[in-house]
């Protein structure tokens, strides 16, 4: 997990970030993007892409990445913001900012499979950097974690989204809930094409 790190150690560069984006694909809550850098020397091979561990052990990492890292921070982007770019746009905008607002900090960034003004910092993209970096797994586990706390405390405000569940993704339960609740103003993504047909339904 560290080949793309270690490559880059041996070019003289000393602090690596990795980021990540969580919550792209969801009809509801926010998209996290975080950023997370190590010592040279720091290994952990429990850190692994965040959708490949359960929330107990996403929970555990967690502490133990903001125990070791040099650099951990994260963005949250609501629904609302989301709505008026779109995910991917957003998940740019969160990296970018990140970045730039560490730069005095890192010297190279490791992204996930995304590509951004390249004026800021060199970087290199990764497809499913997250299987592949241990700077973008733990990024994605920070980001997952964070989004994760944010839609268990939207379950207690609005249970019958079973949003503890579901983290605000398209499941048949959050569906059914749609249909018979109507999507919730500002937590609900509009622009998605799903809410987007209920909401015609339910102006109907």
């Amino acid at each position: 997990m560290k080949f793309y790190e270690n490559e880059l150690y041996q070019k003289g560069y000393k602090h690596i970030a990795g980021l990540d984006e969580v919550g792209r694909g969801c009809w509801a809550g926010p998209l996290v993007v975080a950023i997370c850098a190590f010592h040279p020397n720091y290994e952990n091979e429990k850190i692994n892409d965040s959708k490949k561990l359960n929330e107990k052990t996403r929970e555990e990492l967690f502490q133990i990445i903001l125990n070791n890292a040099i650099l951990v921070d994260w963005v949250v982007y609501e629904p609302t913001f989301v709505d008026k770019h779109n995910p991917k746009k957003v998940s740019i905008i969160g990296m970018e900012y990140l970045l730039t607002k560490h730069k005095n900090i890192i010297d190279y960034a490791l992204l996930d499979a995304e590509k951004i003004n390249s004026q800021i910092i060199p970087f290199t993209s990764i497809i499913k950097g997250d299987t592949k970096s241990q700077s973008i797994a733990a990024a994605s586990i920070i980001a997952k974690v964070i989004r994760d706390r944010i839609m268990n405390n939207l379950d207690k405000q609005y249970p019958q989204f079973y949003f503890k569940y579901n983290k605000g993704y398209g499941t048949q339960k959050h569906l059914e809930a749609l249909e018979k609740f109507g999507a919730l103003e500002k937590i609900h993504r509009f622009s998605y094409k799903p809410i987007q047909k209920l909401k015609k339904f339910k102006d109907k």
